[in-house]
Formats: structure tokens, C-alpha cells, sequence
């Protein structure tokens, strides 16, 4: 529905050029669409229109980050919470929190967003998954099951809750239970990644067959994403890194590089296809700017520890492993 929604919008747009609700919630739109650059630029506009909307901020927020722009975000952070603390300001702060490795903190401004929350509501549920899976990157897998069933019992159907259950059990090596959960979660959104996490359990199941068909299904689902004006090159570059198509995962990761050259992302991703294609001085070059900011991502570290024994610096590599287990023990 998004090229629809554009329409509407854009029709608001031609007969009042400086309307502040159709110019936020298209900046909204084509965040949705990661189109970042262009959400940041209606998003500015916005906030010319009105300086003192904490919305617009928001917005300001997700798109720098998107961009790499890691302290102009938190600058905007800063500014939507001296308007409005709230869930939305909240949750962007253990975000930020995040990226700079700090996840006690990040998780603790979390928990602020869903006790700002209203009871049930979606925005509270987000708030609570999201939490959910902050306890399951550092390692705190009951903590964060129950924060999934706490959302299933007022949403049965939230499926984003259904998706963290599966991970839960996957993370617990309890695959057909994990793909339980995912089929019930594919069966109310047809969400992608719902699918290719499908197919992430069939490879460790070893059905590679069924693994490789899943993932066919799944680059059929981003296309039919890039055909309604959703920018996709980066969920290809990391769908064709997992199926060993490294010279097609190079063009889409090369793609969303010409775009956001300092987003962590991004870099981490080329980082990894470098490395799989041998070409280590690479992959450390962009490894270098996915860890810029200090995160502290336990995927990010383990993975730049294999480039810097590659490299042959065991020192730095036993480090970051070592970082890596202090973010999550498992």
C-alpha cells in the first residue's frame, strides 16, 4: 500500500505545498521504503515548518541512523526528549544506547518505553518485543520468552512475538518448535524474514534442499518489495552472502554502499562478503567502520575477530571474541 499511500500524499503536497502532516508522514513512508536519504530531506522540511513537533525528531533520528550519521541522531534524540519524553523518544534512546555499546543502559531506557506504553497497545508491544530481543542478543533467553509471552497473551497474533519465540528456540537448539512459531507468524504477515529464518533452521536441520528452496522463496518476496518502491539491495546482499552467491551479494552490498558509505550495517555486510571471497585487507577496511561507534553486537565482534586472525592478529581477535562472550556468555 505504500505507492498508494505516496498518492494521497502527494496530492495533499500539490495543493498545499508546506502542510506539516502530509510532509512528516511521507518522510514516515519512505523510511518504511529505506529510502533514507529522502526521508531525512522531508523530514528537515518538517521541521522548518514546526521546530517544536517531537514526531519530526523521530524521524530525524531512525534516517541519520539509517545514514551512518550517529551524532547528528543523537543530537535529534537529545532534542525529542526535552519535547516530549515518551515511549517513541524512549526506545530511540536505547537505540542509540545500543549502537554505542552500552546494552545495561540500552536496555534500561527500553524498559522506561514499555512503562510509557499504553496497556496492550501495539506501540507497547513493539516496545516489549524489542526489549525481548535486546535480552536475547546479551544472552538472557528466559527473560526475554517471557517478555514474548507477555505480549501473546493480549496479541495471539502479534506475529513479530510469534518470530522471537522461534528465536528463542532456536537459540536453545529446539528447531521444530522454532518452526512452529514461524509458520504461524508467516501465516498472519508476509514478512521476508519470517521466511528466511525458515530457512536458516532447515540448513542447521542440514535439509540443504529444502533450505535453498526457501531462500529462492524469499528473494521472490524482495522483489516483489522493490517493485512497490522498497529499497532491498541490503537484505539481498545479506540473502546472497547465507547462499554462497558472493559475486551477486557483492553488486547489492556495492549498491547500498553508493547510498549510506557509513552505516554499520552495511559495512558489516560487505565486511563478510569480502571476507568470504578471501579478500581479508577488505573486509577489514569496512569491518573498521562497522566498529566505529563501539557496538558491541556479539555477531559483529565474532565475526570481526575471524578477519583479524585473518589477518593474522590474534591479539585483536582474541579480544574481540572475548567482548563478544561478555556481550552474550552463549
Amino acid at each position: 500500500y505504500y505507492p498508494a499511500i505516496l498518492r494521497v500524499l502527494d496530492g495533499v503536497l500539490s495543493i498545499d505545498p508546506k502542510n506539516f502532516e502530509a510532509t512528516t508522514f511521507k518522510s514516515s513512508v519512505k523510511m518504511s521504503q529505506h529510502q533514507f536519504a529522502e526521508a531525512r530531506e522531508l523530514a528537515e522540511k518538517a521541521r522548518q515548518i514546526n521546530p517544536n513537533n517531537a514526531y519530526v525528531y523521530g524521524v530525524l533520528v531512525d534516517a541519520n541512523v539509517e545514514l551512518g550519521n550517529y551524532e547528528e541522531a543523537v543530537a535529534m534524540s537529545d532534542k525529542m526528549q526535552a519535547l516530549k519524553p515518551s515511549l517513541e523518544s524512549y526506545s530511540r534512546a536505547s537505540y542509540l544506547r545500543e549502537i554505542y555499546g552500552n546494552y545495561p543502559s540500552s536496555i534500561e531506557a527500553m524498559k522506561l518505553a514499555v512503562q510509557a506504553g499504553l496497556p496492550g497497545s501495539e506501540p507497547q508491544c513493539w516496545s516489549k518485543n524489542t526489549l525481548a530481543h535486546l535480552y536475547e542478543t546479551t544472552g538472557q533467553l528466559d527473560k526475554a520468552e517471557q517478555q514474548y509471552d507477555g505480549i501473546l497473551s493480549v496479541r495471539p497474533s502479534y506475529a513479530f512475538a510469534l518470530r522471537g519465540k522461534a528465536q528463542v528456540y532456536k537459540a536453545r537448539k529446539e528447531y521444530d518448535k522454532a518452526l512452529t512459531e514461524l509458520e504461524k507468524a508467516a501465516r498472519i504477515m508476509p514478512e521476508f524474514s519470517f521466511h528466511e529464518e525458515m530457512a536458516e533452521i532447515y540448513a542447521l536441520q542440514g535439509d540443504k534442499d529444502k533450505a535453498q528452496r526457501k531462500y529462492v522463496e524469499v528473494a521472490k518476496m524482495l522483489d516483489e518489495d522493490a517493485r512497490s518502491g522498497h529499497s532491498v539491495d541490503l537484505e539481498l546482499c545479506k540473502l546472497y552472502t547465507k547462499t554462497g552467491q558472493l559475486d551477486s551479494a557483492l553488486v547489492y552490498g556495492m549498491r547500498e554502499y553508493q547510498k549510506r558509505p557509513k552505516n554499520i550495517d552495511v559495512n558489516h555486510a560487505l565486511a563478510w562478503v569480502y571476507f568470504n571471497q578471501k579478500n581479508v585487507p577488505k573486509a577489514q577496511e569496512h569491518m573498521r567502520v562497522a566498529l566505529r561507534t563501539g557496538l558491541k553486537d556479539p555477531e559483529l565482534l565474532q565475526r570481526a575477530g575471524a578477519i583479524a586472525k585473518a589477518m593474522g592478529n590474534a591479539e585483536a581477535s582474541n579480544k574481540l571474541i572475548a567482548d563478544a562472550r561478555k556481550t552474550n556468555p552463549n
